[in-house]
């Protein structure tokens, strides 16, 4: 599929920009829904970017909260803001708007909840004017509270995959791990065609799978730059759909054989995810033991990040919840 599955009037700040002299090189597309207590943290660590040839395209995706007028104000301040409002068509739909939009060569996704540190753009840009040939770029996460408002003192970090990511890794614990973590040449996102509006959770990981299906090359920038805020609200429930559309992805790139493997490792990852955001002990230990049931021998694949897996899920039961949060890494 060489486009997306829709198509759009064009905007009118796109004229207003272009008769400006403005020609970004980077498009940044945040899709927005009842995130009005977030949006304007994550949209001033944007601004804040010390690579300011950018544009900002938020699509308010329906929100029923005070979401698109808080993003019509902050766009009165900045030209290079544009603003879509739209009924609510999920997150997906709105990414791939986003990308129609797009007048820049480079798509950086940011959802309205996260945040980015200043050097973010900066980083990806140069890496992908020194290799032009290169489809898309990840760098590290700090993972911080949900009511945090800058990257510093985060709970823990990402690391980067140690080769560019396959898609057994990408299918595995992900190293991506979020799309405000992505960062992506517009004519591979059209190549991959777009975000899924059929999935409305592993949407993110699904277009990476694509990408590196499709012969795309990803790498890593070593530096923390993406901020991803966990709360444990609602996680138990996010979790288990995020486990169920990770298996409607994972069915169309792998085989029966390689299945379990990768279904064990994305287990392992689900348990790290709840014990990095503080969520319930008992959560953590289901996907332990579900992990370990399915394919022991992959779950303990890099064994000292097995058995840590495993030790934190057992000692979270026995530790008050500040001191896991401490602990665990």
């Amino acid at each position: 599929m060489s486009k997306l599955d829709f198509h759009f009037k064009r905007d009118p700040f796109a004229d207003l920009a272009e008769n400006a002299g403005f020609a970004p090189e980077v498009s940044v597309i945040m899709p927005v829904y009842n995130a009005a207590q977030t949006v304007a943290a994550s949209i001033a660590s944007v601004l804040a970017q010390s690579f300011p040839h950018f544009e900002l395209i938020a699509i308010d995706d329906g929100s029923r909260d005070a979401s698109l007028s808080v993003l019509i104000d902050l766009a009165a301040r900045d030209p290079r803001i544009k603003v879509v409002g739209r009924k609510n068509g999920g997150v997906s739909s709105a990414r791939n708007l986003g990308v129609e939009m797009a007048q820049a060569p480079i798509i950086a996704f940011l959802d309205a909840d996260d945040l980015w540190e200043p050097e973010k753009l900066a980083y990806h840009v140069a890496l992908h004017r020194d290799d032009p040939a290169l489809a898309a770029s990840y760098a590290r996460i700090a993972f911080i509270d949900g009511n945090a408002t800058s990257v510093a003192g985060a709970r823990t970090l990402s690391s980067l995959c140690p080769h560019s990511p396959r898609l057994v890794d990408v299918l595995g614990e992900n190293p991506v791990c979020t799309a405000s973590n992505f960062v992506v040449r517009r004519d591979w996102i059209l190549h991959a065609g777009g975000f899924d509006t059929r999935l409305n959770h592993a949407e993110d990981q699904d277009f990476v799978a694509r990408i590196v299906s499709r012969g795309g090359r990803i790498e890593g920038v070593d530096a923390v730059l993406t901020g991803y805020r966990f709360s444990p609200d609602g996680l138990s429930m996010e979790l288990r759909r995020m486990y169920d559309g990770w298996r409607k992805v994972a069915q169309a790139y792998l085989s029966e054989a390689e299945f379990a493997a990768q279904e064990a490792l994305y287990c392992r990852y689900l348990a790290r995810r709840v014990l990095r955001s503080g969520g319930r002990p008992a959560e953590a230990l289901r996907f332990v033991t579900t992990g370990l049931s399915l394919d022991a021998r992959s779950f303990l694949a890099q064994r000292r990040r097995g058995l840590a897996t495993i030790f934190g899920a057992l000692a979270a039961h026995i530790l008050p919840r500040p001191l896991r949060l401490r602990v665990f890494a």
